[in-house]
């Protein structure tokens, strides 16, 4: 498997993994708005490749702020989307952990993600709420631990607060869904 920074020339790809992860063209639809929104600049986009050169996975990491405002560096992970034939592979985890380490080296502070509170943990998040930080659209509270954070650098829990504030694209209340 190969994993690499999508470029303008892959976003065929990108859709295609999109539609056939999530069965629907939400998804597909959401990245492709994500990545032409200026809101959510700078982004960062991975795919991930099999060994037949295939593309079978992808994650997009897009910017967000706080409110009140903040120095930190914030984003928002969304989507992660692996093609059902090469899911439980490790193919979901490789691009979270390539993900989080390219942020790191950039200087982002803290990542949050509306996802499975089954799944995410075993890649450092943990539920954001506890730590005074809320979603951007109040979510029920029977999924509260859904919406999670991980800090980059040590220390970025404890330095802020406050409601995370998405991307345009991102800011629409059906998507704060669990």
């Amino acid at each position: 498997m190969v994993i690499r920074n999508a470029t303008i020339t892959d976003l065929d790809d990108v859709l295609r993994v999109e539609r056939e992860a999530f069965g629907e063209e939400d998804e597909a639809r959401l990245v492709d708005d994500l990545l032409k929104d200026p809101s959510a600049q700078p982004a960062l986009s991975l795919l991930a490749f099999d060994d037949g050169d295939n593309a079978v996975g992808h994650i997009l990491f897009t910017r967000a702020t706080l409110d009140p405002a903040s120095n930190m560096s914030v984003v928002i992970l969304a989507p992660l989307a692996v093609v059902p034939g090469s899911q439980r592979q490790g193919i979901g985890g490789a691009l979270i952990k390539q993900g989080l380490e390219a942020l790191r080296t950039t200087g982002v502070d803290l990542v949050f993600v509306l996802g499975h509170p089954g799944y995410y943990p075993r890649y450092g998040f943990e539920p954001a709420m506890k730590h005074g930080f809320t979603p951007t659209y109040a979510i029920p509270e029977k999924d509260a631990d859904a919406w999670m954070v991980q800090a980059l650098r040590a220390g970025a829990l404890e330095e802020g607060q406050g409601r995370a504030v998405c991307a345009d694209a991102l800011d629409k209340p059906e998507y704060w869904r669990e």
